[in-house]
């Protein structure tokens, strides 16, 4: 177990005359839930990409369970759900989780696993197109699981869930953390904030703050995260 599970250092990301990532450095902690906590378009797609290491960065480095981003060792080693689904939607739930299964090596015994895992052993035999959203989701995370992961990187995964499904989540991301795993989860929603260990403020391509959200409402004497984040961006405009 590594105590940093992912290192950023100087890291910077152009598209065209805009910088996506401008000068980024962070360590993400091994065994907790960090949020990557930011408006749209503040980059952290991009910084989640390049942690999986499938962005083209213009200069600087990012080190994943001790081997460079993108390395072919961390195929098994780091789990990434995208913003959009990423299973087949003519195909069953486990048919989706069979064939994940097989790509990445893991026991067949596994679908199994996961399926229990997300909640979504009752369907299991559904195609996913006939599943609610929220059902659809679950699946993309089931995927990512497979092989028992050691870093898991989630971009946006609640994004229009209702307070129920997302409540649950978060739950099976606390159970999942206090199993060892390491997972980094992005949100625009600020009051995310207090479900993760720490956190990653960012706009427009840079790096805010880090720390725990104690730490940051000290820090700007805010009453709540968005007034902290505010604080930051009027303080970083200054």
């Amino acid at each position: 177990m590594f105590d940093v599970a992912v290192r950023v250092s100087d890291l910077v990301v152009e598209r065209g005359p805009v910088a996506a990532l401008a000068d980024i450095s962070v360590n993400i902690a091994s065994g907790r839930i960090t949020g990557l906590l930011g408006p749209s378009g503040s980059g952290k797609s991009t910084l989640m990409r390049a942690i999986v290491g499938v962005q083209v960065v213009t200069s600087g480095s990012v080190t994943v369970l001790g081997l460079p981003a993108g390395e072919a060792e961390l195929r098994s080693r780091v789990g990434y759900v995208t913003q959009a689904p990423s299973v087949y939607r003519d195909l069953t739930v486990r048919e989706n989780l069979s064939y994940f299964q097989t790509i990445v090596g893991a026991d067949p015994s596994d679908v199994d696993r996961v399926l229990e895992a997300v909640d979504l052993a009752s369907v299991h035999k559904r195609l996913v197109k006939t599943l609610s959203g929220g059902q659809e989701s679950r699946v993309s995370l089931a995927t990512a699981l497979l092989g028992k992961p050691e870093l898991l990187i989630l971009d946006e995964p609640t994004v229009g869930l209702d307070p129920v499904l997302r409540r649950d989540l978060w739950g099976l991301f606390h159970s999942l953390a206090d199993s060892g795993l390491s997972l980094l989860v992005s949100s625009h929603v600020m009051d995310e904030a207090s479900r993760c260990h720490d956190l990653l403020l960012m706009r427009e391509g840079r790096l805010l703050a880090h720390g725990t959200e104690s730490e940051l409402l000290t820090k700007t004497s805010a009453p709540d995260i968005e007034s902290a984040f505010l604080s930051l961006v009027d303080g970083h405009a200054a």
